[in-house]
């Protein structure tokens, strides 16, 4: 009897409707010219909006589940990739703005930023693949819209995500939920043209991991004023907040 291939059990699986924090059982079986065969029984369990995803540097993330996507409740704040090799700090102005290969930062080089609003990251360091922790990803621009989708539209969507009150935004606006728990920060960014830091309190910036040409990539923004989750294409060098998003 021929043992079914992975491919086929992935197959078989993704046959199903699956929703978080969920045991499945399931059993392979097996139909050729020499009968039917069938497998042990196998578990697995999907994963829930309380459990933790831990980076390589041993931060741990808050995830959350949102349609039948799963993400990261909190903004990265890695300071290496996920083989373990040091992504570059870059705190000098003038460094940051000629850069073409990866770097990332700490909203005014100051590194208590890191515990609330994660690291700026440009998108060169989004390019490796290595950002996230394993089994997770830097959403496309495409993942970004079915978010927003999912939360009826783009002029909707902004108020689901956002934090209550202003604690950390400067203002903000009476249909703000954060019904999704997913607590979206105004961590502002970092200038392309001057390395300069700008917008904390006022604005909430994630890359994707999509390219646009040969200068920009695309990112998600909201703003402190409204409920709208804008798609903006600009240049690689910005630097920007990640959320991580659960593999497929």
């Amino acid at each position: 009897m021929e043992k079914p291939t992975a491919a086929v059990i992935l197959m078989a699986i993704a046959y199903f409707i699956i929703t978080p924090s969920t045991e499945y059982h399931f059993r392979i079986k097996a139909v050729n010219s020499g009968g039917i065969a069938y497998g042990n029984d196998e578990t697995f369990k999907t994963l829930t909006s309380t459990d933790p995803v831990t980076d390589i540097d041993g931060n741990t993330y808050k995830t959350v589940p949102i349609g039948n996507q799963i993400w990261m409740a909190e903004n990265l704040k890695t300071t290496h990739y996920n083989d373990g090799t040091s992504i570059p700090l870059v705190t000098d102005y003038s460094s940051w703005s000629n850069l073409t290969t990866p770097g990332f930062c700490w909203y005014n080089n100051e590194t208590t930023y890191k515990f609330t609003n994660g690291g700026l990251y440009n998108w060169f360091t989004v390019n490796t693949g290595k950002l996230c922790p394993l089994g997770w990803h830097v959403p496309t621009d495409i993942e970004w819209s079915k978010l927003a989708e999912y939360l009826g539209g783009e002029t909707l969507a902004g108020g689901k995500l956002k934090e209550i009150g202003t604690i950390h935004w400067i203002r903000t606006n009476t249909e703000v939920t954060n019904e999704t728990d997913f607590t979206a920060l105004p961590s502002g960014n970092r200038s392309s043209y001057d390395g300069a830091y700008y917008l904390i309190g006022y604005v909430s910036n994630w890359w994707s991991s999509s390219e646009n040409d040969a200068t920009n990539a695309c990112y998600k923004s909201l703003s402190s004023d409204n409920n709208y989750i804008i798609r903006t294409c600009y240049d690689k060098k910005l630097g920007l907040s990640v959320r991580c998003l659960l593999d497929n």
